[in-house]
């Protein structure tokens, strides 16, 4: 190595130490000037040698303006938390866990979990960062996304002077979540020089880590608070989540002070009641709370529900009130041509975020409201759960404002509206764009085809220059249509087309999903599938024989049978089968394992409801068939038996009432599988 590569590694080393010790733990060593005078040096040696080391200081200035953000696929997935709103909810949650550790100690009574133990935290508000290091070194940064894939924002994220680029940790590859943030005294000192102030801290930080030019992002002077680390390549070296803790402090991760660590759950209350008081006193934006189980190895037990982790929750302080003007109602239009009314409101601040708009659901919900003549007049305003904006009603009771109208006509193509029960419809659904637009972006999205890249913005693009007024449009796009595109080029065409490409395989209840038939969700088009087992007896399917299907009543029932009744629909199904699509379905009746007939499940037909902890329901069908099981959607007379996880509902309800043998021990149900 030459003396000034050398020379530039110690500096990186002397400068990130003393970056350490001022943003992080508040205690510098060196006056500004002596700080100054080694900055200069390294940033001088860089311009010598042309070369920047990977964790320079010099990178928190930001660089060059960014051409986009690259998807960036999550090592372990970040969760959403489930909320309590009250001390009910708080001790529902917490009756849930205790229930479930007792039940594991009851059967591993030579390994019991300990008593829970809880650790209380700060919710912040800001963007949630998800750090990579690898071997000690920071290699990527990403916004949350859908908890899957986020976007990689690394450059930005080193603006962050309190993110390590190294740390001592170099044992393999680790995942530190956080959040980014800005300091409510900071947003105050930048407004007072800033040519457009911003509103509030929450979209500052968040608008400054996705802006593609890092240099924007430095000039927000963002802080971070870290407080998990989701993924380890290595056993990890801690076994609590307070020894988590002090692991991150360890690591120079900046820890928010506030972590609290109480044996009984009242306490915990008692301290949320304080904390809610006092949230107005702290130098950055909080919503709440979260209560998480101490010890690791029972949140590894206890696990996770589709949504959440079973040994943490969120408590949601009580909303804030506030009183704005309603300025408008204006009407949007959505993918299944429902017309929605849209408050725009006077903007107000209410716990750091600025308020413009208001959702309301329909005419109903406006005469309810008492806002049939409030456009112009004061109305009470508040955030729901601190986040969706609320109104509550008018401020008076006279009709003293102007009256809001509901439309006769679409506002987007100036179709005829019709009437359906409490909300108006759009029926022009070939000629709507926002209906349209709104397909094409759900067909793609994550729960449906999960085309990758594919957003809102490219699907009106390609209404606008490609004439994609359908989702089966996009299986016969080429190269050639993409890259003429204004944002688009040879590598970002040639991944979209890759993407529509791998999407023809998707399994069938996804496929179902992402066709938007009305009036069913996730949870429909999978019992579908389960039930149907492909695309063509679905599409024959008669109304009559839907509704005896679970949880299908006569109105989805309806709505699914009409939907492949549509000739456009069918049509639209056939071009994508035309251009390759093939909804991918487990075939039953797998290769059976050995000694499958001797399996209680050999032969038998079997139904699967509610959610496992120790395997999927897919990979529970896939082990039940290789013991020569039949897997069936719905529960009848002639099923032999029910394996009930958590939160089944009305499959087990109905096995009970038919007198089939119901599992619901998820331990007697691996024992019986024999673990095949």
């Amino acid at each position: 190595m030459s003396a000034s590569l050398e020379e530039m590694k110690q500096l990186v080393e002397q400068l990130n130490h003393h970056n350490y010790l001022y943003y992080t733990l508040d205690r510098p060593e060196l006056s500004d000037a002596e700080y100054d005078k080694l900055y200069d040096r390294l940033a001088e040696l860089e311009r010598e040698t042309g070369v920047t080391l990977p964790e320079s200081p010099t990178l928190r200035v930001g660089g060059g303006v960014l051409k986009g953000f690259e998807p960036h696929r999550h090592l372990s997935r970040l969760w959403s938390l489930d909320k309590a709103q009250n001390k009910d909810d708080l001790l529902a949650w917490h009756a849930r866990a205790v229930k479930l550790i007792n039940d594991y100690n009851a059967k591993n009574p030579g390994q019991p979990l300990p008593e829970p133990s809880f650790v209380l935290e700060l919710k912040f508000d800001g963007l949630t960062l998800n750090l990579t290091y690898e071997n000690g070194g920071l290699v990527q940064a990403a916004t949350r996304g859908n908890g899957t894939v986020g976007e990689g924002i690394l450059a930005q994220v080193r603006t962050i002077r309190s993110v390590p680029a190294r740390i001592p940790y170099d044992e393999g590859t680790i995942e530190v979540q956080g959040e980014g943030f800005m300091y409510l005294s900071v947003l105050e000192e930048y407004n007072k020089t800033a040519a457009e102030p911003l509103k509030n801290a929450r979209n500052a930080a968040a608008g400054a880590l996705r802006n593609q030019n890092p240099a924007v992002t430095a000039e927000r002077k963002l802080d971070a608070f870290f407080y998990n680390v989701g993924y380890t390549s290595e056993e990890r070296p801690y076994s609590t989540h307070m020894e988590m803790i002090e692991f991150l402090r360890e690591n120079r991760f900046k820890v928010n002070p506030y972590v609290k660590h109480f044996d009984n759950i009242e306490d915990v209350h008692a301290e949320l009641e304080r904390l809610a008081g006092e949230r107005h006193t702290l130098d950055f934006l909080i919503d709440g709370a979260v209560v998480k189980l101490n010890d690791l190895r029972t949140r590894d037990v206890l696990g996770y529900t589709d949504k959440f982790p079973r040994w943490a929750v969120a408590y949601k302080f009580e909303a804030e009130e506030t009183t704005t003007i309603l300025n408008e109602v204006v009407w949007n239009v959505g993918r299944t041509g429902k017309i929605t009314p849209l408050a725009i409101v006077e903007p107000v601040d209410i716990a750091g975020v600025t308020v413009r708009n208001c959702t309301l659901n329909n005419m109903d919900d406006i005469e309810r409201k008492g806002l049939r003549h409030a456009i112009g007049t004061l109305i009470h305003i508040r955030r729901a759960n601190d986040v969706i904006p609320e109104i509550l009603g008018k401020v008076t009771e006279e009709a003293d404002g102007r009256e809001v109208v509901a439309p006769a006509e679409c506002p987007a193509c100036g179709h005829a509206l019709e009437q359906r029960g409490a909300h108006l419809f759009c029926p022009n659904k070939l000629g709507c764009k926002p209906q349209i637009v709104g397909r094409v972006t759900h067909f793609a999205t994550r729960d449906a085809m999960d085309i990758e890249t594919f957003s809102e913005k490219t699907a009106e693009q390609l209404y606008d220059e490609r004439d994609v007024k359908d989702p089966a449009d996009l299986f016969y796009l080429t190269k050639d249509d993409l890259v003429s595109l204004e944002r688009f080029g040879e590598k970002k065409a040639q991944k979209l087309l890759e993407a529509i490409e791998k999407c023809k395989t998707r399994d069938l209840a996804s496929f179902l999903y992402a066709l938007g038939i009305p009036n069913t969700g996730k949870t429909t088009t999978r019992m579908l599938a389960d039930h149907y087992r492909g695309l063509e007896p679905l599409m024959h399917a008669t109304a009559e024989e839907l509704v005896g299907l679970p949880d299908v009543g006569g109105i989805v029932a309806e709505s699914i049978h009409g939907f492949f009744a549509d000739p456009l629909n069918r049509e639209s199904i056939a071009r994508m089968l035309s251009a390759g699509v093939s909804p991918t379905v487990e075939e039953a009746g797998a290769a059976l394992a050995e000694n499958a007939e001797d399996s209680p499940f050999f032969g038998k037909t079997v139904v699967l409801t509610g959610t496992l902890q120790s395997m999927s329901r897919d990979d529970a069908a896939k082990r039940l068939e290789s013991l020569g099981a039949k897997v069936a959607g719905s529960v009848s007379k002639k099923t032999d038996f029910v394996i009930a996880g958590e939160s089944a509902g009305s499959k087990l309800a109905k096995a009970r009432d038919l007198g089939v043998t119901v599992i619901d021990n998820e331990d007697e149900f691996l024992r019986m599988l024999g673990n095949v």
